[in-house]
């Protein structure tokens, strides 16, 4: 009799299983099917674990085995593998957000620097033009120096650099050396720029000097002439040696223009606009204009500022409208739409720096002060006058009214309001 309970002897519908005397061996059981989740669309193909006895023929058991299935997308940019589950294969980290503050210090930072580099270039080249060639250390027995800066400006009837063509397109005519065509002191200071033309045909007396070339030095002997013979006899040096002598007043700087420079700066800003009061024609300068509001090139405007004969005024008028031109055209260069024009600056600023002559102790700075103090004039932050005159002397100069010359020189000295009245 068999001691093993119903289903587990060798009889007859007994199943085989571990321990079991029949000669058959044991069939193979079916493995419990494990669920699994389904892999992503992006998965790569299931590949299927390999079997072996153990464990895994328990009921219910999980390996836990790696079948090469992702189960989910790491955090990895580029595609990269992770192994969370539920996780988004295709998933990558968001750019950080751009620092504007960061980018706003860096552009303004660049613009600076661009725009020192622009500057210090532009003042070495501008400086680099500029002609240093009156000494003014060779004027001797100077006045005492005053309050504010004063400055002699001179035009010149140089026709140095201008062919036969440009001399008589301008009716200069080809006269050689050169002689002064206009001369007047800027005086610039708290109370407003003042500009006083010195008419050329002005009676002085020549002092005594010191060459400009020879060094030798010219005892005074109370010679009466017309003040640009001061200018022809011994250059700028005896013009503000006589100046200075005949008004007490120091001059700090000299500025002299020709008449081809004169005209290439008006055609670089693209002319200067004059109101003119009345029709006037001069053969001797060339001047031909119309009544009324006009703008003059080049040409035009050295025959407005040089036309003498043509008024009855002669050399006074002549100054008169010498004045209200230079004042015009600083006026109308001074503006953002020629300063801040590069192709507009440049050429103005060259045709002006390549025929000034200045003294050697002038600066761009000074230059420019200069250059404003002489807009302020036609701005109505100044005065604008002749010399005060008593009228003519035997010989057909023009007498200075000493008195009047003398307080206004003080009022120069002193920076103070100037009250005199001009001719």
């Amino acid at each position: 009799m068999s001691d093993w309970p119903e289903g587990r002897n060798g009889g007859p519908g007994e199943r085989y299983g571990r321990g079991s005397a029949s000669p058959r061996p044991e069939s193979a059981r079916a493995m419990p099917h494990v669920r699994r989740r389904p892999a992503p669309p992006q998965s790569p193909p299931h590949i299927p674990p390999q079997q072996g006895p153990g464990y895994e023929d328990c009921p219910g058991y999980d390996s836990g085995y790696n079948t090469g299935q992702v189960y989910g997308g790491g955090g990895q940019r580029g595609g990269g593998h992770g192994g969370g589950r539920g996780g988004d294969s295709g998933y990558v980290q968001p750019r950080p957000a751009p620092n504007w503050g960061r980018r706003l210090k860096v552009g303004v930072l660049s613009l600076v620097v661009v725009v020192l580099a622009v500057s210090v270039g532009t003042y070495f080249w501008a400086d680099g033009k500029l002609k240093r060639e009156v000494d003014l250390s060779k004027v001797i027995d100077r006045p005492s120096e005053g309050d504010g800066t004063n400055y002699l400006v001179v035009g010149s009837d140089s026709r140095e650099g201008m062919t036969a063509e440009d001399k008589k397109k301008l009716h200069t005519g080809s006269a050689e050396g050169k002689r002064t065509d206009s001369m007047m002191i800027l005086h610039d200071g708290s109370n407003g720029p003042t500009l006083i033309s010195l008419p050329r045909d002005s009676n002085v007396e020549i002092p005594s000097f010191v060459g400009s070339e020879s060094g030798k030095k010219f005892a005074g002997t109370g010679r009466q002439v017309k003040l640009n013979a001061a200018y022809a006899e011994d250059g700028p040096e005896l013009l503000v040696r006589t100046v200075e002598f005949n008004t007490g007043l120091r001059i700090d700087h000299y500025v002299e223009i020709g008449f081809g420079g004169f005209a290439k700066i008006v055609d670089a800003i693209g002319g200067v606009e004059m109101d003119i009061p009345k029709a006037f024609k001069d053969k001797n300068s060339g001047a031909d204009f119309q009544a009324g509001k006009q703008t003059l090139n080049g040409e035009q405007s050295l025959a407005f500022v040089r036309t003498r004969y043509a008024f009855a005024g002669s050399d006074l008028d002549r100054t008169k409208n010498q004045q209200k031109f230079l004042a015009a055209l600083a006026s109308q260069t001074a503006t953002p739409s020629t300063i801040l024009n590069p192709f507009k600056l440049y050429p103005t600023m060259g045709a002006g720096l390549d025929t000034l002559i200045v003294d050697k102790d002038m600066s761009l700075w000074s230059l420019g002060n200069m250059f404003f103090a002489m807009k302020g004039v036609t701005g109505g932050e100044g005065t604008s006058m002749n010399i005060p005159l008593t009228g003519q002397s035997v010989n057909g100069n023009l007498v200075w009214d000493k008195a009047k010359v003398k307080q206004l020189v003080e009022q120069l000295k002193n920076d103070e309001k100037v009250t005199v009245k001009g001719s």
